[in-house]
């Protein structure tokens, strides 16, 4: 999978561009707030439909713009298509593919990407909605089905928990059509995280294991705080009895505690919990690891590998680090990068070097 080109109009702080990429390493780069995140951004918005950065859409609009247009074009498996997606200060987005209007959930596993940002480095110490995130768009990117399980899910907790507000301090809560519903999504979510999760510590532990030399493993635990013992829920019926049975703590504190939106990550190097008791260098390794699993997997649900998106993170890793992602990456997987300075990719080959500067992009090595 590659991006051919990328079209801006009135988007943060580009006017009017159109910028074409080579398929491999393509280093963005100026100084900061030139807008090389700009470009990031765009192509994620491409991606899913959304920001990265934020959930107000008027934010991305060049200051006074009413609209704004991004226009992606890609191939995918050796086929040329395009993202076309308006946004507009008031009123809904407007999505096309290949010139075809679709719904944000059609476009989501359209063109795959996979974004690094320095904010990625605080997953394993962040919190648990960080990481259920991470993991959500993972296989949402990879399975329709899930990503469109996920939101009527959503949908349904923000339903019930109105309803738990609506009778504060009464008994009787009309809840057992919800109850049903949530547990039947419930139980399909957490069984595909599962599924998912058994094919990514395949890869998380290989990939760690080359980037410290096989000097330590990996895995990622799941954990759901309403359970005992370290047992896990995933089936229909047993969801549909925990949630009834919480329904009095549920009532009190007017939302709902059981089920997937309350299910969280842990990392263990060995035994121990990164979380807890790992270095920085651990965790950071983790986090990297994670990302380079997260490449992997995408290639092995869909045939091949999404293109990759560093935002100014490679300033955040040691050398060594950098070396082995610049390593994995070479050759095999195009990458957008953004940075404020280009020392480390001078020795790499087939590199595009475009500069950005004040809502302008300009070709080559300066």
């Amino acid at each position: 999978m590659r991006i051919d080109s990328l079209q801006l109009f009135q988007f943060r702080n580009y006017k009017d561009v159109q910028i074409q990429f080579n398929p491999e390493i393509i280093v963005l780069h100026g100084t900061n707030g030139a807008g090389k995140t700009n470009i990031l951004e765009s192509i994620y918005v491409g991606t899913i439909g959304k920001s990265h950065r934020t959930n107000d859409t008027s934010d991305m609009l060049m200051f006074n713009a009413e609209e704004s247009g991004i226009v992606v074009k890609f191939e995918k498996k050796d086929t040329p298509q395009k993202v076309n997606i308006k946004l507009f200060r008031q009123g809904p987005k407007d999505i096309r593919l290949n010139d075809t209007k679709i719904s944000q959930k059609e476009l989501i596993g359209t063109l795959n990407t996979v974004i690094f940002c320095p904010e990625d480095l605080q997953l394993i110490k962040g919190t648990p909605s960080g990481r259920r995130r991470f993991l959500d768009m993972e296989i949402s990117q990879t399975s329709a089905t899930y990503y469109h399980q996920l939101m009527q899910y959503n949908r349904l907790l923000q339903q019930r928990n109105a309803i738990l507000k609506e009778y504060r301090g009464k008994q009787n809560i009309p809840l057992e059509e919800w109850d049903l519903q949530l547990a039947d999504m419930a139980s399909f979510i957490v069984k595909k995280r599962l599924e998912s999760l058994k094919k990514i510590n395949l890869l998380i532990d290989l990939m760690n294991r080359k980037l410290t030399g096989g000097l330590e493993n990996l895995t990622i635990g799941y954990e759901q705080p309403y359970m005992d013992n370290g047992s896990l829920e995933y089936t229909k019926e047993g969801f549909y009895e925990r949630i009834k049975a919480a329904l009095p703590q549920d009532r009190h504190r007017m939302t709902t505690s059981v089920g997937p939106h309350r299910d969280d990550l842990r990392f263990f190097s060995d035994a121990m919990d990164l979380k807890k008791f790992g270095s920085q260098g651990q965790q950071r390794t983790a986090v990297l690891s994670l990302k380079l699993s997260e490449l992997e997997f995408i290639k092995s649900e869909v045939g091949e590998y999404p293109v990759l998106l560093l935002d100014d993170v490679l300033s955040e890793l040691d050398e060594s680090r950098r070396a082995n992602l610049l390593q994995f990456i070479h050759k095999r997987i195009q990458t957008f990068i953004t940075t404020t300075d280009i020392h480390d990719f001078k020795d790499l080959k087939s590199v595009q070097f475009i500069s950005c500067e004040g809502g302008k992009v300009q070709y080559g090595q300066p």
